[in-house]
């Protein structure tokens, strides 16, 4: 989030181009990145802006995951500020962290008096379902009381920093959802957060604005933050202890990607570190219809950051698709004029809004023996016309097979359909192309197989 005055800039924006891989999801807006490895998997949990915002309107958080760094599932809306009972407005930036085998997720939120407050919802899955176990914000300090970063030491402690235009933290008990001692603030001084640029402004002495993100590596702790003036970029800071004093470090990330905010978030998952991030680089986006997108994060040998731009993102796979199970239609690398939608039904699906709309799944494996049958379900509101293309390798690839989409009358209603295929082996990207002759809404997508 951004609390003070906001100046919209024209920056630098990504190439959406064929091979990009950023921004990572495209079916919706995303913003406020939290990513989480568990059990051999990224969960990322993200903000929603919603379609066509002028102001930071967000009413929910999604999930999506992946194995592989490339192909993202959309597993939609796991929570609302709806779902806390004291909450009025705004769904910002969370984090979520798993301890004991649950699931304990913080939130800033407006209460009904118009204060703002970070709650904590607990679950049993990271899917959810999230409850608010307390009915009442776990912290509630001052009005810039945002942007949540929890982090458990290797002794057991958790911690749990927020905060603009500083940087408060507070010991977490062991059942997270209460807390030791009193809040704190970490000393605002140019060593710790370095010298803030333009005009001196005693509140705001440093670069440090917003959004950390508390991180550990080689016995080095790392404090990841939204740094000013005006259109943000992303500072960093070290310590030799996960409450200070820091050290400023410098820039990771410089202002770019047409979002006057910025929100960093940290992982290391399969031997790599991967730094999270968002901008405005889809079509229509900006300060407030911002996307995620995420780069490899590297180190210099001495442990500092070694500086990024933002690029078209992941462009290896860490694993293969195996074809040959239910793939889920809202798992996908890259996708064109598709929106993602979820319903009581079928949970989450996709929708695809214009003729030759597309999706990409990256490297999928058909092995040597290959596959030569394919099944879907699916459904369409439009009689006749409406097809699905099966390509290879990019959009206008080796086309091995075409669907004719039932007409099923709402996405509440859905076919399965199966064809034969032209026998496909080895490893493929798949792009599945929608065509019809409808103005919106030619088609709808739940999931993909294919059998030998």
């Amino acid at each position: 989030m951004f609390l003070k005055k906001i100046h919209v800039l024209a920056l630098y924006i990504i190439p959406i181009l064929g091979m990009a891989q950023n921004p990572i999801v495209q079916t919706n807006y995303t913003a406020d990145p939290a990513p989480m490895v568990y059990n051999g998997k990224v969960y990322l949990y993200t903000s929603h802006d919603e379609d066509e915002s002028t102001w930071f309107t967000m009413n929910d958080w999604k999930l999506y995951t992946t194995e592989d760094m490339v192909n993202w599932t959309d597993h939609g809306s796991v929570l609302s500020y709806k779902n806390f009972s004291w909450a009025k407005m705004n769904a910002w930036a969370i984090q979520c962290i798993e301890r004991g085998g649950k699931f304990y997720l913080y939130a800033p939120i407006t209460d009904n008096q118009g204060k703002n407050g970070i709650g904590v919802a607990v679950a049993n899955s990271p899917y959810g379902p999230f409850t608010d176990p307390l009915g009442k914000p776990l912290i509630q300090n001052s009005n810039a009381d945002i942007d949540p970063t929890v982090f458990v030491d290797d002794d057991g402690q958790a911690y749990l920093l927020w905060g603009n235009p500083v940087c408060n933290y507070v010991k977490l008990n062991e059942d997270m959802i209460s807390y030791n001692g009193e809040i704190q603030t970490f000393p605002n001084t140019i060593e710790s957060f370095g010298k803030r640029e333009g005009k001196e402004d005693t509140r705001r002495p440093t670069t440090y604005e917003e959004g950390p993100w508390l991180y550990k590596r080689n016995k080095l702790y790392y404090l990841f933050f939204a740094a000013g003036p005006i259109s943000e970029h992303i500072g960093y800071s070290t310590s030799k202890t996960p409450l200070g004093p820091w050290k400023y470090q410098g820039v990771v990330m410089p202002t770019q990607g047409g979002s006057f905010t910025n929100h960093p978030g940290v992982i290391d998952f399969k031997g790599k570190s991967y730094f999270f991030y968002h901008n405005g680089a889809l079509p229509g986006g900006g300060g407030f219809t911002r996307s995620v997108a995420v780069e490899e994060l590297l180190f210099n040998s001495d442990g500092t950051v070694k500086q990024m731009n933002m690029t078209e993102g992941i462009k290896k796979s860490l694993a293969t698709v195996n074809p040959y199970v239910k793939n889920e239609a809202e798992t996908m690398a890259w996708s064109k004029e598709v929106k993602s939608m979820q319903n009581e039904q079928v949970g989450v699906f996709i929708t695809a809004m214009k003729n030759d709309a597309f999706t990409k799944v990256k490297e999928i494996d058909f092995r040597k023996e290959g596959a030569s049958k394919f099944m879907a379900r699916l459904g369409t509101t439009h009689n006749g016309n409406v097809s699905m293309e099966i390509r290879l390798d990019s959009i206008d690839g080796e086309l091995i097979g075409t669907i004719k989409v039932p007409m099923t009358g709402g996405n509440d209603r859905w076919a399965i359909v199966k064809t034969e295929v032209k026998k496909v082996t080895g490893i493929h990207d798949v792009y599945f192309v929608y065509k019809g002759k409808a103005s919106s809404k030619i088609m709808f997508f739940d999931y993909w197989m294919f059998s030998k």
